[in-house]
C-alpha cells in the first residue's frame, strides 16, 4: 500500500489526473528498494518491470564475449527505468540492470498497467509519453555516437548530471561514452587545463 507521500508523488508525475483516475495504478504500485550492487533486472528476464527512480542510480550493462563489461545506460533520480527489450519488444532483456547506489523506486508491472491504461482514455496518453521518452533517449544516445566526439559526449553527460562522475566508477563511465578509461582520464585532464572563459 502506498503512503500519502507516495500518492502525492504519483499525482505530480501524472499531472491533471484525479485520485479516481489513478486508483487502479496506485493499487498495483509498490516501493522497491535495491541495495548498492543489487540487480533490478537480470539479463534474460521477461518480466515487464517499469520503475521510476526516487533516489539512487541504476546502470544497464552487458558482458561481451571477450569478458569486457559494457555500460549501455545510466538512470538516476526522476527518470523511468525499464528494459527496452521487454517493454517495447516483448523479448527477454539483453542487459542486466544493477543499482550502483542504494536505490528506491516506484515500480509497476507494465503488462498489467497496459490493461488499466486501455480502459481509461485519460491514462492512455501517458503510455505514449513513457514509450516515447524511452525511444527518444535511445535515439539521442545513438545520435551522440554519430554526431559527437568522445569529448563532446563527456561534456553532454556532465551538463545532464554534473555530479555523475562522483557517483559512477570511471570504467563504467568510459564504456558508456564508448572510450577506454585512459582516454576518459585524458579528456578530463585536458578539460581541467582549459582556461575558463
Amino acid at each position: 500500500m502506498l503512503s500519502t507521500e507516495d500518492i502525492q508523488f504519483y499525482l505530480g508525475i501524472f499531472k491533471g489526473l484525479s485520485l479516481g483516475d489513478l486508483y487502479e495504478l496506485f493499487n498495483m504500485a509498490q516501493v522497491k528498494r535495491i541495495p548498492a550492487g543489487g540487480i533490478y533486472i537480470e539479463q534474460g528476464a521477461t518480466s515487464k518491470k517499469l520503475g521510476f527512480i526516487r533516489k539512487g542510480l541504476i546502470r544497464a550493462y552487458r558482458i561481451k564475449d571477450n569478458g569486457d563489461d559494457v555500460t549501455l545506460m545510466l538512470r538516476w533520480e526522476n527518470q523511468f527505468i525499464a528494459s527496452h527489450d521487454t517493454v517495447i519488444l516483448s523479448q527477454p532483456s539483453r542487459f542486466t540492470y544493477q543499482a550502483l547506489e542504494d536505490t528506491t523506486l516506484m515500480e509497476m508491472d507494465y503488462g498489467r498497467m497496459e490493461n488499466i491504461l486501455d480502459s481509461n482514455p485519460k491514462l492512455s496518453s501517458y503510455r505514449n509519453v513513457i514509450l516515447l521518452r524511452m525511444l527518444s533517449e535511445a535515439l539521442e544516445r545513438m545520435e551522440s555516437f554519430v554526431l559527437l566526439t568522445p569529448e563532446e559526449r563527456y561534456l553532454q553527460l556532465l551538463t545532464e548530471k554534473p555530479n555523475i562522475f562522483n557517483r559512477v566508477p570511471n570504467k563504467h563511465l568510459a564504456t558508456l561514452l564508448g572510450i577506454t578509461p585512459v582516454s576518459l582520464s585524458r579528456i578530463r585532464k585536458r578539460i581541467s587545463q582549459t582556461p575558463k572563459r
